[in-house]
């Protein structure tokens, strides 16, 4: 009893609330130059509100993404609380200007995740956009990308952004997707590397060799996880995309951790964390 009890405190007060990581991976895909050196810090799944992950919280993630000397920052969606245990909502509008001080040499760039769209109103009435998550970063100086594709010539790369995949319902109530990926991968216009925003991974089976590396946030590693395995993941293809890099058939992802809790506050054995991928050869 009282080892279930030690568990339970864990699980719902101490590695949710003040643990955080940074989880780092190696990778060199097959379309990456391999004389080229590229590191990426992804922040996914902040589900902002007290009392776990306040302005506070955010502030020091910030701090510890900014001391990771990134050449790319990727926010990989859902800001939105994502649980009905809030003691008090933090306002995007509050967390934007704090996101806004994330610094990277290549820039700072933004998804939407399915919470942001589920907590916008308006948006689901209109079935779109202008979403209220995406026009409060964007107010704050960080470049969204909702099917958009942008090529930083300094980096010789493209960063292209998916809307998300089950942002709105239909007709029947059903969730459906915003996203358009032949659309956004349409804008690439040379051979150079593209790295892919898409906040669930369930996309990855339809992303094209083209895309050198994919970036995934959503299901939170699983936010339980027994020994590596996650007995619930929200995937349709269960545990196969739930947490960390993947290579199917010579193509790339990689799945974060993410910051914040869904539907239960509660995180065991999947510690907050911030993801670093370093593509290329390692720096001497």
């Amino acid at each position: 009893m009282l080892a279930g009890l030690l568990a339970f405190i864990y699980g719902f007060f101490i590695e949710p609330a003040w643990r955080l990581r940074v989880g780092k991976w190696r990778l060199t895909p097959e379309t990456w130059p391999r004389d080229r050196q590229l590191r990426v810090v992804a922040i996914s799944d902040l589900h902002v509100g007290e009392p776990y992950v306040g302005l506070g919280r955010v502030r020091q993630i910030v701090r510890r993404a900014n001391a990771l000397n990134a050449d790319l920052v990727v926010l990989l969606g859902d800001y939105a609380a994502g649980h009905q245990f809030v003691t008090r909502d933090v306002k995007i509008a509050d967390v934007a200007p704090v996101l806004a001080q994330l610094k990277a040499r290549f820039g700072v760039f933004a998804i939407l995740g399915n919470h942001d769209w589920w907590d916008d109103p308006e948006a689901q009435r209109r079935r779109g956009g202008p979403n209220r998550y995406a026009e409060a970063l964007k107010h704050a100086g960080i470049q969204v990308l909702s099917n958009d594709a942008r090529k930083l010539s300094e980096a010789g790369i493209w960063v292209a952004g998916l809307e998300d995949q089950i942002a709105v319902r239909d007709d029947r109530g059903r969730w459906v997707g915003l996203d358009d990926l032949p659309a956004t991968l349409a804008q690439i216009t040379d051979d150079d590397p593209v790295i892919l925003l898409a906040h669930e991974p369930d996309i990855f089976p339809k992303v094209p060799a083209r895309v050198t590396l994919t970036l995934s946030g959503h299901t939170h590693g699983g936010q339980v996880r027994l020994f590596g395995w996650a007995p619930v993941v929200p995937s349709r293809y269960g545990g196969r995309y739930a947490y960390g890099p993947v290579r199917e058939e010579g193509r790339d992802l990689v799945v974060s951790g993410g910051i914040g809790c869904s539907k239960l506050p509660v995180r065991f054995g999947a510690p907050p964390e911030i993801t670093v991928v370093d593509l290329g050869p390692a720096r001497q």
